[in-house]
């Protein structure tokens, strides 16, 4: 592995010594205190990690010269930390920890969801069966990720989290529904995404195919222009807004989390937020050697930057958070897979690893064998419950521990077989474990805000802004001008697969 060329401080951490992983422990025998945070029903673990109390050293004077407590501070003031655009980020708000006007209107929208839920349960708008989300990344990876990982505690309506254009996905969908007992809810910013209207119409024509009355009656508007949507067909009694201030990928806070309130419930949606907003005040206010985000960006950076790795894998090993490698793809690369800084001068070495994961223990099944034998070395993030989300025989979940606690051990210390190189194991590779209580609304709010703070931290030891993401519009231009003006002007290669696919124009 070529390590990237740095400098300034992160050259001078560059130039520490590596741990030798195998031998950590019986060098520094109080790891453990050092290198493990409890918060809230988190446990974090960085232990087998190449983190050391000098690096952690260097990285905090890095964090220092990067003005992070400055720019944490702006985040929660709701200054316009997305330079680019000139906006805040005010998700924190959602939760109640930010600017004080931006707190109040969010607590003044999440009550307007909730009368909107209390009418809806009290039948205002028909008997509910089903609930059929349309949204595309941010409106549809949060609300999907947390009624998938919370629905064993009694969800209440059957619910369909839609997002793909391609219309197998719908169809599915409303394949598997009563049209006369779904209620349709359309989660989009700007009330513009190509995907989300398209999909949007279709299931409007479904409902007046089917006969029912008053189809954009069933209709619930979630987004950031109200106007949009009132003049897309939706009743204004209808429509739950959200700050234009709260980022997509951020805004399952907000009234995007309207399927997730409405299917859990109001109680399991308020500890959601209050889990985040335990989470927002252990990252402003605790110190910076026990800030859990933090110290994760310090081991992320370090990877990234001096060891060159280019890919952070991430496995659940509970099948309630299934969803959360395809959550966190979208929140970091999106945020950090930027090339210039905020001054829009180039980034100094890597940025965002490529994330991917998945479930344990059918990934050990899968793509371990490159984890442990492979050259190209990974961070490892390990994710359990103490508690099964089961009632089945107990050895199903000890089992599933086990096999997570043994795959880190077996990362770090190796195996040698002189006789048989084909049966060794180098060891010496890092993991973290971040250990959960149980896979509850409280405890699943503070991992996902942990996950945002810690991309944010990621954001300011790099000297970027987390908050936009340009790079996703290039393609829908293009994609727009074809529909709208026909092909031209494109390379052979892209002409003739828009020929033999679409026709010629």
């Amino acid at each position: 592995m070529t390590s990237p060329v740095l400098h300034g401080p992160m050259a001078a951490i560059a130039a520490l010594p590596q741990a030798d992983l195998k031998t950590i422990f019986t060098t520094e025998p109080d790891r453990l205190s050092s290198l493990v945070l409890n918060q809230g029903p988190l446990r974090f673990d960085w232990s087998k990690t190449h983190l050391t109390g000098d690096l952690i050293d260097a990285f905090l004077t890095l964090a220092q010269e990067q003005g992070f407590a400055a720019q944490r501070d702006a985040l929660f003031a709701g200054e316009a930390v997305n330079n680019t655009e000139g906006r805040a980020a005010e998700h924190p708000a959602e939760r109640g920890e930010g600017k004080a006007d931006s707190v109040a209107r969010a607590k003044a929208l999440h009550a307007r969801m909730r009368a909107l839920i209390d009418a809806i349960e009290a039948g205002a708008l028909g008997e509910i069966r089903h609930i059929l989300h349309i949204g595309i990344g941010g409106s549809a990876l949060g609300p999907d990720l947390i009624i998938d990982a919370l629905d064993g505690d009694g969800i209440r309506y059957d619910v369909a989290i839609v997002s793909n254009v391609d219309g197998t996905a719908l169809e599915r969908a409303m394949d598997s529904f009563d049209p006369a007992y779904t209620l349709i809810a359309i989660a989009s910013k700007t009330f513009t995404t190509t995907e989300t209207m398209l999909n949007a119409a279709s299931a409007i024509n479904w409902m007046v195919e089917a006969g029912v009355e008053d189809p954009y009656g069933r209709v619930i508007a979630l987004t950031a222009s109200p106007d949009k949507a009132i003049e897309w067909g939706v009743d204004e009694t209808r429509i739950l807004p959200f700050s234009e201030s709260v980022g997509g990928r951020y805004s399952l806070w907000s009234s995007i989390g309207f399927p997730a309130a409405l299917s859990l419930g109001w109680d399991a949606f308020e500890s959601l937020l209050e889990g985040a907003a335990a989470m927002d005040r252990h990252f402003r206010l605790s110190d910076p050697r026990e800030n859990a985000p933090l110290i994760a960006a310090f081991a992320d950076q370090y990877y990234a930057r001096v060891m060159g790795c280019q890919t952070r894998a991430l496995f659940a090993y509970d099948e309630r958070l299934k969803l959360l490698p395809s959550y966190l793809q979208q929140l970091e690369m999106e945020s950090n897979g930027k090339s210039v800084t905020r001054d829009g001068q180039p980034v100094d070495g890597p940025t965002a690893p490529i994330t991917w994961g998945g479930v344990g223990t059918d990934a050990q099944h899968a793509v371990f064998q490159l984890l442990h034998q492979g050259t190209i070395i990974a961070p490892v993030e390990f994710i359990a419950s103490i508690e099964p989300g089961h009632t089945l025989d107990p050895a199903h979940h000890r089992a599933l521990l086990v096999n997570c606690f043994a795959q880190g051990a077996a990362l770090m210390r190796g195996k040698e077989n002189a006789d048989d190189p084909a049966r060794a194991y180098p060891g010496g590779r890092p993991s973290t474990t971040i250990l959960m209580e149980d896979v509850t609304p409280e405890a699943l709010g503070a991992l996902i805000a942990f996950y945002e703070h810690r991309t944010f931290a990621n954001a300011v030891l790099m000297g970027i802004n987390p908050f936009d993401q340009f790079g996703v519009e290039l393609g829908k231009e293009i994609a727009k001008s074809i529909e709208a003006d026909g092909p031209s002007g494109f390379d052979p290669s892209t002409m003739a697969l828009i020929d033999l696919a679409l026709g010629a124009e």
